[in-house]
């Protein structure tokens, strides 16, 4: 087995570069940008090396030979290890089963370079590694090159006869497409001329992927060779699907791993389920994982129940009702991101055939702890579905697809190089080659717009409406704008803001976009805007229409309150969905809205943007604008969607000559970013020199301190937090008291993990005073801290939870 392993990557085919012994060690390389002079594959090695010097790696030698064996390599600060084999010192000699050293196309990596480091300690190791090594038998390969190979290493000998059978099958040492589809015969070939040869398996596992993506495809074309109007269709959902989503479910099934990125509303969650239909009857699959934001959890459940018959369980609760709700019979489980960490051990064990990733866009910061434990998640066939696979930067994109195949796009590094404009100081300054990034991903991802089925979906009008300030708010307005002045002043001077600067600035942002609605949002005691007023005006127009429905959408709470007041004054009915609401109550708001007609009016947070479908309304009015263009683009695409029978239109209220006014630029240009990717639009879009300073190029931008073009911001200021509550709450989630609170206080809700400082903390309430919030009492001036408790059956199961864990640690 030990000989079996090291010959992964011998006589490659990669271009090979002597890295003997010397004495003289590059240090400190950039980690940001690739050096003066310094190739980029140069570059790349080179961190990986720096960072095997820096790393306090631990090697355990595993083989008999001194050099040329198999070393365990392991991290304890990721508790993670990996197999290394050593075959020389060139590039493409060596193997390791780490994820980077399968994408980087390198030939090298931070662990091979770490045992490579170790071993050059020992005057007799270089000696040896110098000399170089053949191995004795020859080896069918797997090459880590641009793309993939299957390649044939040959042994010390070799006879005439395997000479000539790998002359059948291996077109200059490299498995032709035929040898493939036709490897068994080359297998027992060998066996037959008794010559021992290496089957590497991670070759065996590629060979086996290539073929099965051929008979997959056979299998759905012989099963639908009519396609879209196959009479297999008949019958094969409860509810009759359009041509492209037929089109769409075809494409997931038969690729097995894909991207559907069709615009909002065109029914991404039908395909899925329609594909997963297909692949259960045609391909054996029983065991389908869907992982999406809580709030969406039910409405999959829905929307399976309504399209196929197949069960569907939902995962929630405490740690051990989840764990058993794993084991229930169904063909479906439903999860929301947040508790794939902790369940990750009894996902391995479920062993899924399909995971379906919806919102994808959770992902897109591979950083994080949740993007890394999706991705750890393992199964034959993937689907993600998202409408905005980029929303701010190409790495964002990178993430996603990664999780379809991390080898699709290649390495990030390559990705950039390719895509990534430089200027004259050598900064990134925007994106290049966009139309060739969108045409590399037709493989594996189907996007369609809305233009490409008009006939079926209904007409849109966007209409912005300019709103006036009042003297109030222009005061509070300009008070926080000389904030972001004098902030913005130091860093054109400096260059540097300490983080408690940032923060400030992050605030003042943020009350200057709050203060566009009312002096409300700032101060409860005062209630100065137009917007209110312009909706009053907006709505007495609209419900005029005796069958027309309105959807309204604020970040902000105190917003809610104040439209709240004004319909409960005109005792017009309403529903409001907010972060507070549970998961499990949101469907019956839904319902209300869909077959009450007295109820018109459907008042939304951000809590609402995502994944909930709201046909019924014809009217989608934006009290504010986000900073990113995909969100106000989820928020209009609840109501504008398959389904819609009407005419949508949009209603974007803008405070003038505001903050607001910025972000109009702002979105543009975002929006164009993302065209360029996906939807072949502009070829090259500039963006600022770098994150914080495209941060504050922006802040100038859309505070009206300097005009400029627009430009994209890379940093979101924060946002007012919404409340969330759950029906379940388990032990680990109760960070606080045992080091857990941060997972405590989300399942409460979200008011305290985003509040920056004891400003807007107070401002984080709603309307029935469901937030943790900070009170000062006007006649003392006393603080207090009003935390809300949940309802009684959430409030049992805490204190029950409680009760077990003090037991436990006592």
């Amino acid at each position: 087995m030990k000989k079996q392993i090291w010959e992964v990557i011998v006589n490659s085919g990669l271009k090979k570069k002597k890295t003997a012994h010397k004495k003289k060690i590059i240090e400190n390389i950039s980690h940001l940008s690739k050096p003066e002079g310094m190739d980029l594959d140069r570059w790349q090695i080179g961190l990986r090396k720096q960072i095997a010097r820096e790393l306090k790696l631990r090697i355990q030698k595993t083989g008999d030979h001194p050099v040329f064996t198999n070393f365990k390599v392991a991290n304890p600060a990721t508790k993670k290890s990996y197999r290394v084999f050593i075959g020389g010192e060139d590039l493409g000699m060596s193997y390791c089963s780490c994820p980077d050293f399968a994408v980087n196309t390198l030939g090298t990596c931070k662990h091979i370079e770490a045992v490579l480091h170790r071993l050059r300690r020992n005057k007799d190791n270089r000696a040896l590694l110098e000399a170089g090594w053949q191995p004795e038998n020859s080896a069918v390969s797997l090459r880590y090159g641009l793309k993939r190979a299957v390649v044939f290493l040959f042994g010390k000998t070799i006879s005439r006869p395997l000479r000539l059978l790998v002359q059948t099958y291996f077109k200059d040492g490299v498995l032709t497409q035929e040898g493939i589809s036709r490897f068994d015969a080359f297998v027992k070939g060998a066996q037959q001329l008794k010559e021992n040869i290496d089957y590497h398996p991670d070759a065996l596992a590629f060979i086996a992927q290539v073929r099965d993506q051929s008979i997959r495809q056979d299998i759905i074309r012989k099963n639908f060779p009519q396609g879209i109007d196959d009479p297999q269709w008949i019958g094969l959902c409860k509810v009759d699907l359009y041509p492209y989503q037929k089109q769409g479910a075809l494409f997931a099934a038969a690729r097995g791993r894909v991207l559907i990125a069709d615009e909002m509303g065109l029914g991404k969650t039908i395909q899925a389920i329609a594909a997963c239909e297909i692949m259960a009857r045609s391909l054996g699959v029983e065991k389908v994982l869907i992982v999406c934001p809580a709030s969406l959890k039910y409405q999959w459940k829905a929307e399976i129940e309504k399209t196929i018959d197949r069960k569907a369980q939902i995962i929630s609760g405490l740690l051990l009702d989840r764990h058993k709700q794993y084991g229930r019979e169904s063909f479906f489980k439903i999860v929301n991101y947040d508790v794939i960490h902790r369940d990750a051990g009894v996902i391995r064990r479920l062993s899924p055939d399909l995971i379906i990733l919806d919102e994808a866009q959770r992902i897109k910061n591979w950083k994080t702890r949740l993007a890394r434990s999706v991705k750890d998640m393992q199964s034959p066939y993937a689907m993600v579905l998202t409408g905005t696979p980029l929303e701010n930067r190409l790495e964002e994109l990178h993430s996603i697809v990664s999780f379809v195949d991390r080898h699709h796009l290649g390495p990030l590094f390559r990705l950039m190089d390719r895509h990534q404009l430089i200027n004259s100081e050598g900064k990134a300054a925007g994106y290049k080659n966009l139309n060739e990034l969108g045409q590399s991903l037709e493989m594996i991802m189907i996007r369609r717009h809305r233009q490409d089925v008009l006939p079926q979906l209904p007409q849109r009008i966007d209409k912005n409406h300019f709103v006036p300030l009042t003297s109030e708010q222009t005061a509070v307005h300009e008070e926080y704008r000389e904030v972001v002045a004098r902030l913005t002043s130091k860093w054109r001077r400096h260059h540097f803001l300490t983080e408690e600067e940032k923060q400030r600035l992050m605030i003042a942002l943020q009350k200057m976009r709050m203060v566009c609605n009312s002096t409300y949002l700032i101060d409860e005691s005062v209630d100065s805007g137009n917007k209110i007023g312009a909706l009053e005006i907006q709505l007495s127009e609209i419900l005029e229409n005796p069958d027309a429905k309105v959807v309204i959408f604020s970040q902000w709470l105190r917003t809610m309150e104040l439209i709240i007041h004004f319909l409960d004054r005109r005792k017009l009915k309403y529903v409001f969905l907010h972060g507070g609401v549970p998961s499990a109550k949101r469907g019956d708001l839904i319902e209300r809205f869909r077959i009450d007609n007295a109820c018109r009016i459907f008042l939304s947070t951000e809590a609402g943007g995502v994944g909930l479908n709201l046909q019924q309304a014809s009217f989608v009015i934006n009290m504010d604008l986000p900073w990113n263009p995909a969100v106000l683009e989820q928020r209009i695409g609840r109501a504008h969607r398959m389904g819609q029978k009407n005419v949508v239109r949009v209603i974007n209220f803008i405070a003038e000559n505001s903050i607001e006014h910025g972000i109009l630029g702002l979105l543009q240009f975002k929006k164009s970013v993302f065209a360029g990717v996906l939807d072949g639009g502009d070829d090259q879009v500039v963006m600022p020199e770098s994150r914080f300073h495209q941060l504050m190029k922006t802040v100038e931008k859309v505070s009206g301190m300097t005009p400029s073009v627009p430009e994209m911001a890379e940093q979101t200021p924060p946002q007012e937090p919404e409340p969330s509550a759950t029906k379940s709450v388990d032990a680990s989630s109760l960070p606080l008291l045992v080091k857990m609170a941060g997972d405590f206080l989300q399942n409460l809700g979200d008011a305290m993990q985003n509040v920056p400082d004891k400003e807007s903390q107070e401002s984080a309430r709603n309307n029935n005073g469901s937030r943790i919030r900070l009170h000062t009492e006007a006649s003392t001036g006393q603080r207090s801290l009003h935390i809300p408790l949940p309802d009684d059956e959430t409030l049992n199961q805490l204190v029950q939870a409680l009760g077990k864990m003090f037991h436990h640690v006592k």
